[in-house]
């Protein structure tokens, strides 16, 4: 059965009309709205109206309220995101295979794109990245640089979304990828293994070559998947 077509409230007019304002540019993270009682005039709706609005859109994390200040877009809407998915993601028991399955949906493709879009200065950042990761001795610095070079692929894309989401879920993916690799590392000869993974993931990716550099990608998971046993 259809169920009637309810109207939306008017201060959910005021959130798209805002939500429009950020998504197209003309509001920037850190600028400053216009004060309640010039979105009261320019949105031509009740100054009630435009508080629930605010307060909405201050609950998802989207602006913050300075107090005597006024309205911000958040600067740092990122991390707001960060508790409500890290919340969502315990509350509906996610386990480290949905995590790792999400890392490889979005991680293959994003090796691709860093294969087709690198420049020379990120050729170079990958590089050394790279190399202090052979280089390292310790292994809280090897997790360090290991995190490090799986985000700064992301950073190559380009991508906005691709980048963000993977800075969104960065808690859960740094604890994944410290304890993956303790576990990994369980047996000494899969430190050669592993950095095998990232020499020819980084060279696939050098290289130009997309579906070698997925390829690599999808390899480095499936060894992940094998070893821990996902």
């Amino acid at each position: 059965m259809f169920s009637p077509i309810q109207n939306k409230k008017i201060y959910q007019y005021v959130i798209e009309q805002i939500q429009l304002q950020i998504y197209n540019g003309e509001l920037k993270k850190g600028d400053k709205l216009p004060s309640e009682r010039d979105l009261t005039e320019q949105l031509d709706v009740s100054r009630s109206s435009v508080r629930e609005a605010l307060r909405a859109l201050e609950v998802t994390g989207l602006i913050e309220t300075r107090q005597g200040e006024g309205n911000y877009v958040n600067g740092a809407f990122d991390a707001a995101l960060l508790q409500p998915l890290t919340a969502m993601f315990m509350l509906n028991n996610g386990t480290p295979n949905d995590l790792l399955e999400f890392r490889t949906t979005i991680e293959v493709m994003a090796s691709g794109l860093a294969a087709l879009r690198i420049n020379e200065e990120q050729s170079i950042e990958l590089t050394k990245i790279l190399d202090d990761l052979m280089a390292a001795t310790e292994e809280s610095h090897k997790a360090e640089l290991d995190i490090r070079l799986h985000y700064y692929i992301a950073e190559i894309t380009g991508n906005i979304l691709i980048i963000n989401i993977l800075s969104i879920i960065s808690t859960m993916m740094e604890v994944f990828i410290q304890t993956s690799r303790l576990k990994i590392l369980e047996n000494p000869d899969n430190q050669i293994i592993l950095m095998d993974n990232h020499k020819n993931l980084v060279k696939s990716i050098l290289s130009k070559d997309t579906d070698l550099a997925k390829e690599a990608m999808q390899a480095h998971m499936d060894m992940i998947r094998r070893i821990t046993n996902l």
